[in-house]
């Protein structure tokens, strides 16, 4: 994201408590106090997605809730000061922010992307004319930019597609022939995307200007038992979920391999079926689904 998270989660430091660096390879993860509760103290459940605006918020899609919880970040703490329901998002499984304050998020039970105002209320969805031959669109996963450009894991189109800020088609990326499922994909500052593919265990890329997604990877069973999220930090990392093996996976945008972190348990630090992630080069956030919070994370290299 941007060094607005770095300044704010360093100053915050204070209030988190630190539990040992989990240490694999070159990158270390050192695991800071999990976020449990709204405002209200309910207890989040079953969250699969985490967003930061880059300034003073982060929003959970607080799935088993059906629900978003809002966090308010400064120096001095992370706190929850809001929390909001959707008709038209009943299951959220994905969020992000865009460049006006406002979210995007993904509804699991009818896979479309919503437009949500920076107040929680419901704008529209966005628009997805489904591909050649197909009877509709379906998104499994998105990713926006600096620029407002839209991301879209498209997977009965077995393609991205790529929209602008005002909703205008930019260009779509073909699946590899080699892909088996694509669960999440992610884009860095140059406009690369990365995509994970859950049941083949490894990565795809397409750069700026590519028309189809091509292996950076090899198959990862080692490494990996079902990862379902991917995210670029911009500092050349890419950060992965293994869903199925409770951990964090860490690659260049090369493909190297840079560590695997955490394992399955519920004590700070350690994950029980990661699912979204969120980071800024910095600081990790897991939506950490099994164990009902965020487990938040500093990086150290």
């Amino acid at each position: 994201m941007t060094r607005a998270l770095r300044t704010i989660v360093a100053g915050s430091l204070a209030i988190f408590l630190l539990a040992g660096t989990l240490v694999a390879q070159d990158v270390k993860l050192r695991p800071m106090r999990p976020i449990y509760l709204d405002s209200l103290g309910t207890a989040l459940d079953t969250p699969e997605g985490v967003a930061f605006d880059g300034k003073s918020r982060v929003v959970v899609a607080d799935t088993g809730n059906r629900r978003f919880v809002q966090f308010e970040v400064s120096r001095e703490s992370i706190s929850p000061f809001a929390e909001f329901r959707l008709n038209q998002v009943p299951l959220p499984v994905r969020v992000r922010f865009d460049s006006s304050g406002g979210m995007l998020a993904l509804d699991g039970k009818s896979h479309r992307i919503a437009r949500i105002g920076a107040d929680g209320s419901f704008k529209s969805y966005i628009e997805l004319a489904p591909a050649d031959g197909r009877r509709a669109a379906l998104v499994k996963g998105f990713e926006i930019d600096d620029d407002d450009n839209l991301y879209v894991l498209e997977t009965a189109g077995s393609r991205v597609v790529v929209i602008d800020g005002e909703g205008n088609l930019r260009r779509t990326i073909a699946f590899a022939p080699e892909t088996r499922f694509l669960s999440d994909l992610t884009v860095n500052g140059s406009g690369t995307v990365f995509a994970i593919d859950s049941v083949g265990r490894r990565v795809f890329v397409a750069r700026k200007g590519d028309n189809a997604l091509a292996p950076l990877t090899e198959s990862m069973d080692e490494d990996m038992a079902f990862p379902t999220a991917i995210v670029a930090d911009g500092e050349g990392y890419l950060y992965i979920s293994d869903n199925g093996g409770s951990g964090i996976v860490v690659l260049g945008e090369n493909g190297s391999f840079h560590g695997r972190h955490s394992s399955r348990g519920r004590s700070q630090g350690f994950l029980w079926q990661p699912a979204g992630l969120e980071t800024d080069g910095n600081y990790l956030f897991v939506a950490d689904r099994g164990n009902n919070r965020i487990q938040v994370f500093a990086i150290v290299r």
